[in-house]
């Protein structure tokens, strides 16, 4: 008997994955030639995750959507040498950016692997903490991504997960992507499509892990400042070469409009001015729970 056709609902989510994915193989390059400054402005939110995490000497952690190895690389120093940092990422690319570095740092307690979030290579009752920083605002399904996360951890362990607070509150994104909007059309994206924002509204991502079977998650606002040490000019290419999306846009604009939209960026980066280059202040939700240890 024949198969019957996926839904709509089925290829539309099969597409919009896919999209996601094809996004993150773009940027690949770029995140890891500028591993070393993200690793720099995003680390107020490892230390959260790690905070959160109770990570400490001898854990075994699990880093979900690792990009090219980072909170993973960070969070290796912190468990020791009796400790274990698992990173996966669905983007190859990706994985084998975080393999060569820990390589150049010489990290023997690391291992980088290609998976997805809702289907996780490990044994039930492996980690001790399961981490993701900017990770699940882009997982398909994210309620059977945290359900995995929740297999995969031993009872009583720490799940973390970041994700950004409300666009106004990030002007590292806002003041381009302004910008850029007075020129090329840009409709919100649908209610749950995977999207930066996704998880901006509070209780949202909190909800996610009740879904998924956590009996009390807590949820936080981590306040911080983004230092990017760099020019306004540099910063413009940072962040087009960052989101693959921001990129495309940008070179639709005709010659003239580039110009414009260049002087009208770096006239809005000057309010951001720092003696390092250039500091945002930012908002992450921050949300966390523990493993039923009666599971």
């Amino acid at each position: 008997m024949a198969r019957n056709p996926p839904s709509n609902g089925i290829l539309t989510l099969v597409r919009s994955d896919q999209d996601v994915m094809n996004r993150w193989s773009d940027a690949a390059p770029f995140w890891d030639k500028h591993c070393e400054i993200i690793r720099q402005m995003f680390a107020p939110v490892t230390a959260a995750l790690n905070q959160e995490g109770l990570i400490s000497d001898g854990s075994t952690v699990l880093d979900i959507a690792t990009g090219p190895g980072d909170p993973a690389l960070t969070i290796a120093s912190s468990v020791g040498p009796t400790g274990r940092v698992f990173g996966i990422d669905p983007v190859p690319k990706m994985v084998e950016a975080a393999r060569r570095e820990a390589r150049h740092l010489g990290l023997k307690n690391t291992q980088f692997d290609v998976a997805r979030a809702e289907q996780l290579p490990f044994s039930a009752d492996t980690f001790d903490a399961v981490v993701s920083r900017f990770g699940v605002m882009f997982f398909p399904s994210p309620v059977a991504a945290v359900r995995e996360m929740l297999r995969v951890l031993k009872p009583g362990g720490k799940l973390a997960l970041a994700a950004w607070y409300l666009a106004e509150e990030n002007p590292f994104f806002s003041v381009l992507s302004r910008v850029i909007e007075r020129y090329v059309d840009s409709p919100p994206p649908a209610p749950d499509a995977p999207d930066t924002f996704r998880f901006a509204s509070p209780r949202k991502l909190r909800d996610v892990l009740e879904q998924a079977g956590m009996l009390v998650p807590t949820e936080r606002i981590l306040q911080f400042t983004i230092e990017v040490p760099m020019s306004g000019e540099d910063f413009w290419k940072l962040r087009c070469e960052m989101s693959e999306t921001l990129g495309k846009k940008v070179a639709t604009l005709s010659t003239e409009q580039l110009v414009d939209a260049r002087h009208q960026a770096l006239e809005a980066f000057r309010a951001y001015s720092a003696d390092c280059g250039l500091s945002f202040p930012a908002k992450v939700l921050i949300v966390s729970g523990s493993k039923d240890g009666s599971t």
